[in-house]
Parts: C-alpha cells; sequence; structure tokens
C-alpha cells in the first residue's frame, strides 16, 4: 500500500463488507456474495466481529511480508483491512498485557487451508516477540517442529495434497515479558483414519504431487528433526519403522484347508516378511505365527485358533494402524522433551488448535459421527463464549443486556455422549456383551431407547412419523444436528469402535531387537500381561474431547473459519455450491445473528469523534472537550434516532448496520466538498505563489540586464584606450631602434678590418713553425728504425740461447726416468693381483648398490618384499641394509601421523601389551576404533544437567551393566572417566550416584575368558569404598581398562595393577567375595550371567 493510501478502519476503500456483522441485507445469497467479490479482489479474510474468515486462494499472495507483520503489529483489531495477523496480533497482546491465556480455534474441511493458518499464527508471534539467542532457539524449535509433524501426520488425499490425519493442539508458554519459553504438543487423535486398506503403501503414483520437490523436503525434515532435538540414530530408527509399516502394505496371503477342516490363511511371498523382519528385528518364525494364529486368554486357559484370509488381513491393517499411530504418538512426545519449557516460573499459554471442521458426505460412517460429534462440542463452547463476551461488554460498558435467542445444541451433545443413554454409551455398552453382537442389534438398541429423541430419526424406530420415509434406510439412523441432518450408515460401527489388536502381534513387536519398536508396544512383554479389555476407540475419543472442552474453557478463544473455494485446488475459482455447503455446517450465518443480536457495531469515542468529526461544524477541525462529549454533540446534529445507538463507558453502540452506512455515506460526501475547498485553496495559493515568484523574476532579470549593459561599455571604452596607447609606443620604439641599428653598424666595420690584419699575421707565423717542426720529426725517425734493428738481433741470439738449455733438460729428465723404472721393475710385478682385486671388488660392490637402487621395494611399513643377494660375500651387507632400510621407512611413515592419531596407536600399543594372549576378548577389539565418549553428552538435551555438572574433561562416557552386591543382576548406569574421576549415573534422569577419584582406585580384575566383566578396587578405608569394590559387565572392556590404566598412570604417577585370572576376590562392605568364571550354556544366547550362590561365592556363567 502506498504512504498516502494508509488505511486507519477497515472501512476505507473497503470491497463488500469486511465485516459480515455490517451486512445488509444477511441472508445467505449476499454472505456468499460478499465473499465472492472479496475473494475475486484477493481479498481472503473477512470477520464476523472477532471471528475471522480464511478462504483458500490456492496461490502465494504477497500479503505475509515482513512489512505486513510491522503494520499490523500493535494496531487495533478493526484498524486495517480483516488479516489473520490481526487476530493473532490481537491474541498474543492479549496475553502479554492483561495476563489472559489465549486459545486459537482453527477449523474447516480439508483443503481449506487450516494448517497454513496455524503456521502464519505461529510465524507471526515469533516474529513480534522477543529477541536474544535462547529465544531465537525456542522460536525456531518450535517452528521446525511443524515441518516434522507434517512429515508424519499428513498425507494426500482426494481433497487435498497435505491433509493433516490428526488433531493437533499446541500450548506456546511464554514469559511475562512475552517471550517464549518452549511449547506442548497435545495429539487428541480427532481424525481417524477412513479406510486403511485402501492405501496402496508403496504406489508412487497415488504419492505424487505436481510442483513439489520430495528430494529437499526430505532434506527440510531431515534437517528440522536436528534443530528439534533428535539423535541421528532416533531418526534413522523412525525412518526404519515408517519402512516397516509401508511393507506391510505388501504382504498378502491365500487360504488352506486344514485336516480338520478350518480354514487358515498362508503368506503369498515370504521374501516381503523376510524385509520387514530385517527392518524390525524379528523372528521371521514369531511375526508368521502372529499373523496365522490368535490366542485368546481367560484366566489360567489358553485357547489358540488359527485365521482365515479375511482376519489375516484385519490383522496386517491392524498392525499397521497401531504401528504408525503410536510412532506418531512416539513423535509428539519425543518433540515434546525438547520444546517444554525448562524453567519452572508461571507462564502464559497460547493455544492452537487445528481441527476437521463438521462433516456431511454422501456415505456417513462411525469416523464422521465422533468428528461431527467433537464439533457439535465447540459450537456449543463456541456459542457460550460468545455470548458471555457479548454480555460481559455490555456489562462492563454499562448497557442494558436485552436476552438473545438462539439454538442450544446442548441436547444433541447429551444425546451422542450421555453416560446412560447416549450414542457412544450403548455402542460401547453393545461392544462389551457377550453373545452375537452386529451391527443390526446396535442399531435395535439405539431404536428402542431414543426413538422418543427429538433429534433422532430412524426406520425402524417406534417413532410413527418416520415408518414411511423413503429417504431414510432401514440400515441407518439419522441425527439433526447443529449444521444440518446427517444420515449415518451403522455399518461397521461396531468393529472400528472396537479396534483391536491381536495379543499375539503385540508380542511379536515386544520381541524386536529394534529398541524403538520394542518401546511401542510394552503390553507385548510376557511378565506384564493384562487380561483387561482395552478402552474403545469412542470412549477414547469422547475422553479426548472432554479434556479439550476443559482446555479450552480455561483460556481466550480466537476463531478462525477456514473455506474452500472449490474442489479443483485452483486459483481464481470461487464454486458457491461448495461455499454455502461450508457456510451452512460451520454456523456462519448463525454466528452473525448472535453477533447482531444486540448492537451491529460499537467502537471507542476517540476514533469514532475522528473519523466523523468533519460531519459537525462544533467537532470539526478540532474538538476540545472530551471525545464522549464530542460524540453526543456530532450525532444530535446529525440528528439520528435515540433507539439506533447508546452511549456506553467508553465505546458508542450502534444497532442497525443502516446508521453506520448512513455515516459513512455523509462522511464520504463530505470528504468530497472538504476535498474541493481543499483543491481551490491549492489553486490560489499556486496561482500567487506563481505571481510573486515572477514578479520577483523580472526584478533580477532587469538588475542583471542593466550591469551587463554597463559592463560592455566600460570594455569598449578601455579597449580603445589600450589600442591607442599602443599605436604611440610602437612609433617611439621603431625610432629608437633605427637609431641604435646605425651605431651598431659603424662599431662592427672597426671589428672587422681588425680581424682580417690580425689573421694575416697569425697565418705566416703558422707557415714558419711547420716547416721547422717538419725537419725535427726526419731525424726522430731515422734513429727510431736503427735501434729496432738492433733488438731484433739481441732476441734472435736469446732465444737460440734458450732452445740449446730446454733440450739438455729434456734429454736429462728421460734419463732420470729409464733408470727410475730399471730400478722398479721388479717390485711392480710383485704387487700387480692385489690392485687387480682390489679394482675388481670396487666394480662388484659398485654394481651392486645401483642394481639395489632399481630394486627397491615400497615405502609401506608391512611390505616384506626385499631383493635377493647377487654374491655371497655381501649376506651381512645385504641383511643390515634390509634393517636400515626398514628402520628409516617406519620413521618416514611415523612421521605422516597427526597428535591424534599417535594417541590412539599409543592405546592400542597400551591394550597389545596388556591383554594380548591374556584375554580371549582382546583379538575381537584390535579392529575396533577407541571412540571413548559413546554417549552424545554435549549434543542431547537429555543429558544437559550431566553435563552442567561435570566441569572436567570427558574421557570415557559409556553405557554399562552394574552388578549388583546382594544377587548378581545388572543395572544400567552411565560409566565417566574424567582426568581426576570415575562417575556413575543414572541413564534415565542423568543423576550422578557415585564418585570415585582416581588415587582411590588400587586394581582392576578381570577373567581371561571372553566376556566383557571386570571389577574395580577401591583403596581400603576410602570415603569411595563404603559400599565395597564395584563389578561392571561392559561391550568395550578392552578399551575402557587401557584407558583407565593410562589416565591413573598420568594422574598418579603409579602404574594401576591389571590381573587377569578366572578366579578372584572382590571386598563387598565387610565380605570378601570370590568371583569365579565358569563354562555354561546360557538361555539368552552369547549373554554372560551373573548369579550369586552363598554369602562367599558369585558365579559368571560364560559361553
Amino acid at each position: 500500500m502506498a504512504k498516502m493510501e494508509v488505511k486507519t478502519s477497515l472501512l476505507d476503500n473497503m470491497i463488500g463488507v469486511g465485516d459480515m456483522v455490517l451486512l445488509e441485507p444477511l441472508n445467505e445469497e449476499t454472505f456468499i456474495n460478499n465473499l465472492k467479490k472479496r475473494f475475486d479482489h484477493s481479498e481472503i479474510y473477512t470477520y464476523i466481529g472477532s471471528v475471522v474468515i480464511s478462504v483458500n486462494p490456492y496461490r502465494s499472495l504477497p500479503i505475509y511480508s515482513p512489512e505486513k507483520v510491522e503494520e499490523y503489529r500493535n494496531r487495533n483489531f478493526y484498524e486495517l483491512s480483516p488479516h489473520i495477523f490481526a487476530l493473532s496480533d490481537e491474541a498474543y497482546r492479549s496475553l502479554r498485557d492483561q495476563d489472559k491465556d489465549q486459545c486459537i480455534l482453527i477449523t474447516g474441511e480439508s483443503g481449506a487451508g487450516k494448517t497454513e493458518a496455524s503456521k502464519l499464527v505461529m510465524s507471526y508471534v515469533a516474529a513480534v516477540c522477543g529477541k536474544g539467542a535462547e529465544v531465537n532457539q525456542v522460536k525456531e524449535q518450535l517452528l521446525q517442529s511443524n515441518p516434522v509433524l507434517e512429515a508424519f501426520g499428513n498425507a494426500k488425499t482426494v481433497r487435498n495434497d497435505n491433509s493433516s490425519r490428526f488433531g493437533k493442539y499446541m500450548d506456546i508458554e511464554f514469559d511475562f515479558k512475552g517471550d517464549p519459553l518452549g511449547g506442548v504438543i497435545s495429539n487428541y487423535k480427532l481424525k481417524l483414519e477412513r479406510d486403511f486398506s485402501r492405501y496402496n503403501y508403496l504406489s508412487l503414483d497415488s504419492a505424487k504431487v505436481n510442483g513439489v520437490d520430495d528430494a529437499a523436503n526430505f532434506r527440510t525434515v531431515r534437517n528440522a528433526m536436528q534443530i528439534v532435538g533428535f539423535m541421528d540414530h532416533e531418526a534413522e530408527s523412525v525412518l526404519a519403522v515408517v519402512a516397516a509399516v509401508l511393507k506391510l502394505g505388501n504382504i498378502e496371503f491365500k487360504p488352506e484347508s486344514r485336516v480338520n477342516g478350518l480354514d487358515e490363511s498362508k503368506i503369498k511371498d515370504k521374501n516381503e516378511l523376510k524385509e520387514i523382519c530385517e527392518l524390525t528385528g524379528i523372528d521371521q518364525s514369531v511375526l508368521e505365527r502372529a499373523f496365522s494364529f490368535r490366542t485368546v486368554e481367560a484366566k489360567q486357559e489358553k485357547v489358540s485358533t488359527t485365521l482365515n484370509v479375511a482376519q489375516a488381513y484385519y490383522a496386517r491393517d491392524a498392525l499397521a494402524k497401531n504401528l504408525y499411530s503410536r510412532l506418531f504418538s512416539w513423535l509428539v512426545n519425543r518433540i515434546n522433551e525438547s520444546i517444554k519449557a525448562q524453567t519452572k516460573v508461571r507462564k502464559k499459554v497460547m493455544g492452537v488448535l487445528d481441527i476437521y471442521g463438521f462433516e456431511i458426505f454422501e456415505d456417513n460412517s462411525f469416523e464422521q459421527f465422533i468428528i461431527n460429534y467433537c464439533n457439535e462440542k465447540l459450537q456449543q463452547i463456541f456459542i457460550e463464549l460468545t455470548l458471555k463476551e457479548e454480555q460481559e461488554e455490555y456489562i462492563r460498558e454499562d448497557i442494558e443486556w436485552t436476552h438473545i435467542d438462539y439454538f442450544n445444541n446442548a441436547i444433541i451433545c447429551d444425546l451422542i455422549e450421555n453416560n446412560t443413554n447416549g450414542i457412544l454409551a450403548m455402542l460401547d455398552e453393545e461392544c462389551l456383551r457377550p453373545g452375537t453382537v452386529t451391527d443390526e442389534t446396535f442399531l435395535e438398541k439405539l431404536n428402542q431407547v431414543c426413538a422418543t429423541h427429538q433429534h433422532f430419526e430412524s426406520r425402524m424406530s417406534k417413532c410413527s412419523r418416520f415408518l414411511n420415509d423413503t429417504s431414510l434406510p432401514h440400515s441407518c439412523f439419522r441425527i439433526q444436528h447443529y449444521a444440518g441432518k446427517v444420515l449415518y450408515q451403522v455399518e461397521g460401527f461396531v468393529d472400528k469402535n472396537n479396534d483391536l489388536l491381536y495379543r499375539d502381534l503385540s508380542q511379536a513387536m515386544w520381541k524386536a531387537s529394534h529398541a524403538l519398536i520394542k518401546s511401542l508396544f510394552p503390553e507385548g512383554n510376557p511378565a506384564k500381561i493384562n487380561l483387561k479389555r482395552p478402552p474403545t476407540a469412542g470412549s477414547q475419543f469422547k475422553a479426548s474431547v472432554a479434556t479439550l472442552m476443559k482446555n479450552l474453557q480455561t483460556k481466550n478463544p480466537n476463531y478462525i473459519r477456514c473455506i474452500k473455494p472449490n474442489d479443483k485446488k485452483a486459483a481464481h475459482i470461487f464454486t458457491e455450491a461448495l461455499v454455502c455447503h461450508q457456510i451452512r455446517y460451520l454456523g456462519l450465518l448463525e454466528n452473525v445473528r448472535v453477533r447482531r443480536a444486540g448492537y451491529a457495531f460499537r467502537q471507542a469515542y476517540e476514533p469514532c469523534l475522528e473519523r466523523y468529526k468533519m460531519l459537525c461544524k462544533q467537532t470539526w477541525p478540532h474538538w476540545k472537550g472530551p471525545a464522549r462529549s464530542g460524540v453526543e454533540v456530532l450525532f444530535n446534529e446529525l440528528e439520528i434516532p435515540v433507539e439506533e445507538y447508546s452511549f456506553g463507558r467508553s465505546k458508542i453502540f450502534i444497532r442497525n448496520p443502516r446508521t453506520l452506512f448512513k455515516l459513512e455515506d455523509l462522511r464520504k460526501q463530505r470528504l468530497e466538498d472538504l476535498a474541493t475547498l481543499i483543491q481551490k485553496i491549492y489553486r490560489g495559493w499556486k496561482c500567487r505563489t506563481h505571481f510573486l515568484l515572477m514578479k520577483k523574476s523580472q526584478i533580477v532579470i532587469a538588475a542583471w540586464y542593466r550591469r551587463y549593459a554597463q559592463q560592455k561599455r566600460y570594455q569598449q571604452t578601455k579597449s580603445s584606450a589600450l589600442v591607442i596607447q599602443s599605436y604611440i609606443r610602437g612609433w617611439k620604439a621603431r625610432k629608437i631602434l633605427r637609431e641604435l641599428k646605425h651605431q651598431k653598424r659603424c662599431k662592427e666595420a672597426v671589428t672587422t678590418i681588425a680581424a682580417y690584419w690580425h689573421g694575416t699575421q697569425a697565418r705566416r707565423e703558422l707557415r714558419r713553425l711547420k716547416e721547422e717542426a717538419r725537419n725535427k720529426h726526419a731525424i726522430a725517425v731515422i734513429w727510431a728504425y736503427w735501434l729496432g734493428s738492433k733488438a731484433r738481433r739481441e732476441l734472435k741470439r736469446l732465444k737460440e740461447e734458450a732452445r740449446r738449455k730446454h733440450a739438455v733438460a729434456v734429454i736429462w729428465a728421460y734419463w732420470l726416468g729409464l733408470k727410475v723404472r730399471r730400478e722398479y721393475r721388479k717390485f711392480f710385478r710383485a704387487n700387480a693381483g692385489k690392485k687387480i682385486y682390489e679394482f675388481t671388488l670396487q666394480r662388484i660392490v659398485q654394481k651392486y648398490f645401483l642394481e639395489m637402487k632399481n630394486k627397491m621395494p615400497s615405502l609401506s611399513p608391512i611390505d616384506k618384499n626385499w631383493p635377493s643377494r647377487p654374491y655371497l660375500f655381501l649376506d651381512s651387507t645385504h641383511k643390515e641394509l634390509k634393517r636400515i632400510f626398514h628402520l628409516w621407512r617406519c620413521k618416514k611413515y611415523r612421521d605422516q601421523f597427526t597428535d591424534q592419531q599417535k594417541l590412539i596407536y599409543e592405546e592400542k600399543l597400551e591394550a597389545s601389551e596388556l591383554f594380548k594372549d591374556k584375554k580371549a576378548l582382546y583379538p575381537s577389539s584390535v579392529g575396533q576404533p577407541f571412540q571413548g565418549a559413546y554417549l552424545e553428552i554435549n549434543k542431547n538435551p537429555k543429558y544437559k544437567k550431566l553435563k552442567d555438572a561435570i566441569e572436567e574433561k570427558i574421557i570415557i562416557a559409556e553405557v554399562v551393566n552394574k552388578i549388583n552386591r546382594a544377587n548378581g543382576k545388572s543395572t544400567s548406569r552411565i560409566f565417566l572417566l574424567t582426568n581426576n574421576n570415575l562417575l556413575l549415573a543414572d541413564q534415565k534422569s542423568g543423576q550422578i550416584k557415585s564418585e570415585v577419584p582416581l588415587v582411590d582406585v588400587t586394581k582392576v580384575s578381570m577373567s581371561s575368558q571372553n566376556d566383557g566383566f571386570f571389577a574395580v578396587h577401591l583403596k581400603e578405608g576410602s570415603e569411595a569404598a563404603s559400599k565395597g569394590d564395584f563389578l561392571f559387565s561392559s561391550d568395550h572392556l578392552i578399551e575402557m581398562a587401557t584407558k583407565l590404566y593410562r589416565t591413573t598412570l598420568s594422574q598418579t604417577k603409579q602404574k594401576l595393577n591389571i590381573e587377569i585370572s578366572d578366579e578372584f576376590l572382590v571386598q563387598f562392605r565387610q565380605d570378601k567375595v570370590c568371583v569365579k568364571f565358569i563354562q555354561g550354556n546360557q538361555k539368552n544366547g552369547s549373554v554372560p550371567t551373573c548369579k550369586r550362590k552363598n554369602n562367599r561365592l558369585l558365579e559368571v556363567a560364560v559361553p
């Protein structure tokens, strides 16, 4: 919206009517036309008083930007155009400023946009509340819980591509400042699965949605799970359960006849069953039997019966439903653990309820019956709270309250939920009754008990007015709800209400090695068998609705009614018949009539006077008295009938919308008159301003022109004077120049004559000197030639003499050499063999080294290849070279290690020295890396309290089994090793149970067998040894003993004694008990068991 078009009321620039309370005339046709007109102009929100109607546009609209959030922030509800942000802001400010708990109820049928509406409410609240690192983390977790719940709780249906299959109620908790602290999600199971067997779990065609990137959505869900607080192994477990549910849909059965004539069922393809068993960790024979047989227990007797094909398919679908339902409940509980408020201070609460609306189909069954029952309860509380709110406002404003006639649907709610003769009570009674129970017997019972009820209709009842009603089939009954009559097919009511899961399937699921699946079926534990019949679906639903109603009555309600404009999920299409159907069952016209029963419009005095003050001369343009007095003067001036309005304490109440529209028409006409007046004044001001500007401009131009003309005249006079001066100065200068040139010519003539005379004299003297010099040069040349001839003769003589002396020296040298050779010839022959041997040996060694250079093995320390020895005499040299090369490449390999790798290899080397050839468990630990921190304490919010209690670095964090000193039974404990202490903590709560300083640890004992038992001996007399030594069992014994040994050596500078023996003593309180390891067959596979024989002996059976 442009800056000049800022709206101060929803009445400004209104398309249609923004508040249905003001609609005139009020009927179904005008109601739909108003919605359609606003929908065609992209106005999808409309008010009914404080209720927001939202029409799904099936396209993105630019009305949810951060700018829109700021526009609606801290604004009055009726100040701007209808928007879901206005209702969200009103609810948040009431919670923050008035300390009132709020609830936002979002209703509508599938595809009407309820889920998107709830996300918009949460995103707005997250945007306007406080900031900060912790607050932003809480907001991010609350917002990211939606993608997780949508991924597992929504599905593609015929009506909606992202239909939520559950009823979600989220309580967002705030502190006194209005900053979010956390939240709690309640899964009321208000949406039941229509027909589970219709879904083909692995059919890709039914799961495709145009324009949706499944891979991107999957990455979004995994990221959201990580933000909410799911560990990696938890996310993988959830996906494994989902895969198992999908695989269950592929199992098919075939009939077989037994010898005794009974029919039984068999699984067609056991490969599908095998894949499910691999995912869940269940023995294939156990699950196959659970699909083929059913065991019924009564007191001390068990009866096993075979299942036919129909019963087997029922068991398969029941298992799939229960498995996925329980998984979803586990997901909700797990999310609640992460997003719940950590503080115990008093909290303010805002609830958001996303629930399905009233359902009227061609075929209505048990699901539509209980959903419509829930909507009856919501309609009941809605009417009560709306009337209560109206009455409270009238009393607060001192307006006389008039009784409002409306339809009270409490009689319909009593027909359904009455504990004695209600439909649900009779359905439960029929399900629990011994003997043959069918849907027909249930209908007969309804006909007997409810025949006289004015809202119950059945053709088989005692009431004669329905006997000939052909629109009412014999196998149906009809209830007159507040939204209209609904015909229910009684077929399936009993089976759907029972909703039983065979105990054999529960016990099979409990036997799964998959931890998550096992935890989902606690009733399958044989030690906790409960023969009591589980509650029916109807009773569970009734309890859920009662809990929901009780919760809603403690909060201030805010309503959003969602409407689907068409069944094609397309934009710009408004199907009036479909919208009319939704308006009827949502009771919107009834809502408007209740709202208009008293006064249709109310407004505070200040904005009312500000909006209409221009209609009265006394109040325009400013009213200096109280706002109420100004409104009274205004209404008296306009001669509005007194019966059309009333004055409250802070608001003006207008009874009929026509009065308000009359005020709006008068205001519009007055604004046009004011606009004309403003235009007239503006045009006069503009013309006067233009004239004054032209006058001022003319004076300035004239002044500038006169200045320019004087400057030009002055420049011409000055230029003429300069020209005359220049001519006179030029004439004088030329005259002086002629005189100076004449004087200069006379001086130059004298100088030239003198120069010629001096030149003649100089040339004569030069000729004389040249002649004299020529004679002296001839004498010098003759003398030089004579001296050269003399020098050459002397040089020739000296060369001849030197040549003779050299010849004598050469001859003498040759003679001396000859004498030496003759003297030493006999010695040379004697040493020739040794020198040849040394030379040959040197060449062989040189060749050996050159060949070794080309045959060197790789630099891997485990490479044992080495070139063969070429000569026997090089054997020792060959071995030494091999040893030196191996040491060198080992050093090169070690130089590549990081500090972390060195530490790992040092620990592995220490473990080898301690346990190699001593402990049978050691070889299996060689290939396992020492991780230390097996529990992600820093990441898991479950152990936040434990993490805060430990300030030292954690070396080992592992779950071990602590052996009870009295009976030998094991208890799970968290084993923590730090630099100075050994700690034991409770696995569930994270509370520290024991803390032992390392200086008090004296010895560690263990057997030589392939088991994980070990004992930690404590120093006698120390505080930690008051209850005696500890006996543990762990899957990482070698790593724990090695790290304990190294840590103790580092802190105490003393080696910890590691005792490996199949029989050793431990101190339990004041007694010494012998722990003895024996070989034995185990009942539970390969897991060692521990048993206390007597006061002095504890036996450990090792497989």
